[in-house]
Parts: C-alpha cells; sequence; structure tokens
C-alpha cells in the first residue's frame, strides 16, 4: 500500500491510497477509470470513464469504425494509431485485424465488400479507378475476389498515389468526419495516459510547502 499525504496550509492533510501504483496504472491504461476504481477514488474514476470513453467512441461514430486501424503497410504507416492505444482495451479489435490480416487473410467483422484493384472490375465513371461497394445493382456478374472492409482493420488493397484506393474511399465517403473521428480519437488516448500517470502518482495537489517555496519566490524578486 502506498499513501501520498500533501499537507495543507489550514486544516487536516489529503491522504491519498495509491494501494499498488504500478497495478492502479495497468488497470487505469486497459479501461479508463478501472485504475482508481482499484484505489477506491471512484468520482475520478467515473469521470475518467465517461468522458474519455465518450470522446473516443464518439471519434469512432464519426468514422464508422474505420479511424481506429494498425498498419505499418507502406505509404500507410498509421502512427495515429500509437496515441490511440492509449486507450488500451477499447483498441484491442485492431491489434486482432492487424494478426488476423497480416498473413494476407480477410478482417473479422466486415462491414462492406468492394471492388478488387484494376483491370479486374468494372471501370468507375470516366477514367477514373475506385474501389467502390459491391452491391446487388452495381455487381455486373462480377464473382471474383474482392477487398473486404473490416470493423478497425487497415484498407485492403495497395496504397496508390495517383488513382484512388480505399483509404482514399473512405475520405471520400466521410469527407472532413474522417480526420475529425481520427483527432477525436487520439485526443482520448492522450488523456487516458494522463489518467494513467494520476493513478501512478496521485493528483495533482498543491501542498502547504509548495505555496511556501512560491510566495519565498515572490519575496525575492
Amino acid at each position: 500500500m502506498t499513501e501520498v499525504v500533501y499537507n495543507q496550509p489550514d486544516g487536516d492533510p489529503i491522504v491519498v491510497d495509491l494501494r499498488e501504483p504500478s497495478r492502479a496504472a495497468l488497470l487505469a491504461w486497459m479501461w479508463p477509470g478501472a485504475g482508481h476504481f482499484y484505489q477506491r477514488r471512484f468520482a475520478k474514476g467515473f469521470l475518467f470513464m465517461i468522458c474519455i470513453l465518450s470522446i473516443f467512441f464518439f471519434g469512432l461514430g464519426l468514422g464508422r469504425g474505420r479511424v481506429v486501424y494498425a498498419s505499418t503497410k507502406p505509404g500507410d504507416y498509421r502512427w495515429q494509431f500509437a496515441c490511440q492505444a492509449g486507450i488500451g482495451l477499447p483498441v484491442a479489435p485492431a491489434i486482432l485485424q492487424a494478426v488476423k490480416t497480416s498473413a494476407g487473410g480477410d478482417p473479422m467483422f466486415v462491414m462492406c465488400e468492394r471492388f478488387p484493384p484494376p483491370p479486374n472490375y468494372p471501370k468507375a465513371k470516366g477514367s477514373e479507378r475506385a474501389f467502390y461497394r459491391i452491391t446487388p445493382q452495381n455487381r455486373n456478374g462480377y464473382d471474383g475476389p474482392t477487398l473486404k472492409d473490416g470493423f478497425m482493420a487497415a484498407p485492403q488493397g495497395p496504397i496508390l498515389q495517383n488513382e484512388r484506393d480505399v483509404l482514399g474511399m473512405w475520405h471520400f465517403d466521410y469527407k472532413h468526419n474522417f480526420d475529425l473521428g481520427t483527432l477525436f480519437t487520439i485526443v482520448a488516448g492522450l488523456l487516458n495516459l494522463l489518467a494513467v500517470y494520476d493513478a501512478y502518482v496521485g493528483p495533482a495537489i498543491v501542498t502547504s510547502e509548495q505555496l511556501d517555496a512560491a510566495n519565498r519566490k515572490k519575496r525575492d524578486r
């Protein structure tokens, strides 16, 4: 058990029981607020859980489940996932999808199918090539292999610079919501890292010693 004591200029000192800080920090990373529940700091635990998860799932909804994924593919190195992973278990499906598709398999939780890379698919309007969703209306008798969009799965197919790829179609379909969703999920992950730090070292409370030191500095100026 680890207790942190904050001496106050007036009244009794504030004592915070961090219990096992390392375990609390791990729980706080795995699920926002869980470490604080373990420390019996219930008010702060509920605050972190509700606020951080709301931000994360709001962003995930803006991007229709596609803004959180793990990828090291050239041209689509998903550095944003390192920040999103700060929220712990809510990004676990992205890791499972990366493992499932690393050997070329289809993702789990398939959300839609798309026409495969050119030239083995019907052309889009004009000369532009695209990975459009397959529907009964536009399948046009095509029964070959398809690219599948999965929940929290990296975009399938090649990353193209001059032609519209699956990732480009996501941006085209959701417009600025894709970038906003990515931003919200990044912010949620980074906020949870602050919650992990709070669970490990305790709250940021100004003590009487810190106040005295600040007052001395003012007088010395």
